[in-house]
Formats: structure tokens, C-alpha cells, sequence
């Protein structure tokens, strides 16, 4: 047996990052996408964001890869919001997503930082920290 555990920090926002995360639905959404990834095996082991985007901390197995995990959240979890009908306008994320390796020093300061995005988005725009996050990842090169 194999013995596998890789993290990725992902990050997904919605379709032209239009906020139909508020408040009221942001929890079921959450709630949702995390039991549905429980019936797939796939671990997350945090979600939050904010009205725009989600954050999440996904441990893989050998059997899995970043794209079939996200095109399985992503797109479950649109066709659920739709069919509940949690916005007023037709729901989809955006195509691109963001998604990088994390070494298990750095599991904790993750796990906090996905926690405290209500915090963290108070001094901080979603366009800020996309930025950010392309520039110390090295995406931009």
C-alpha cells in the first residue's frame, strides 16, 4: 500500500466574481460542498471565503488530481445552487481557479488563514490577495 497525503490551498471565485456568497447562503454552500466532497473521498480539510470567492484546504489521496477535484466541487456545487435556488440570477464559478502544494510546516498558518477570511477581507479586497497571491507564487512569470 502507498502511502499518500498532499495539500493544495485552492481557490475559486464566482463567474465575473460577482459576491452571491453573502451572508445568507454562504454557510449552506459551504455545508454543501463539503458533505458532497465526503461522498466523492475527498478530504477538505477547511473552507471559508467571502461574498465572491471560497478558499479551501484539500488533502489528496494517490487516486486523485487537482483538476478532477475541482471540476467535481465546482461543478456540483453550481448545479445544487441553481437547482435550490440560492440566487436570483443563474450561479456558476469562474473557470479559472488557483491551486498550490503545501508543505506540512505550513498546514497551520493555512488552516488560520482560511478561518479568518472575514478578518482577513475586511483590509484586503479579493482582487488584492488574487494579486498577491500570483505575484509570491510566481504565476505572473
Amino acid at each position: 500500500m502507498s502511502f499518500v497525503k498532499v495539500y493544495i490551498h485552492a481557490v475559486w471565485s464566482t463567474k465575473d466574481r460577482y459576491p452571491y456568497l453573502n451572508n445568507n447562503i454562504h454557510k449552506n454552500i459551504i455545508t454543501h460542498i463539503r458533505e458532497y466532497a465526503q461522498s466523492k473521498s475527498i478530504f477538505i480539510d477547511h473552507i471559508n471565503g467571502g461574498h465572491e470567492h471560497l478558499h479551501a484546504l484539500i488533502s489528496m489521496n494517490a487516486e486523485q488530481n487537482i483538476a478532477t477535484i475541482m471540476n467535481l466541487l465546482k461543478g456540483e456545487s453550481s448545479h445544487w445552487i441553481n437547482k435550490q435556488n440560492l440566487t436570483r440570477d443563474k450561479f456558476s464559478w469562474q473557470d479559472e481557479y488557483f491551486a498550490v502544494s503545501i508543505g506540512e510546516s505550513q498546514i497551520d498558518i493555512v488552516r488560520k488563514y482560511i478561518q479568518d477570511q472575514e478578518i482577513h477581507h475586511l483590509k484586503r479586497t479579493f482582487q488584492q490577495e488574487y494579486d498577491e497571491f500570483i505575484k509570491n507564487y510566481r504565476f505572473d512569470k
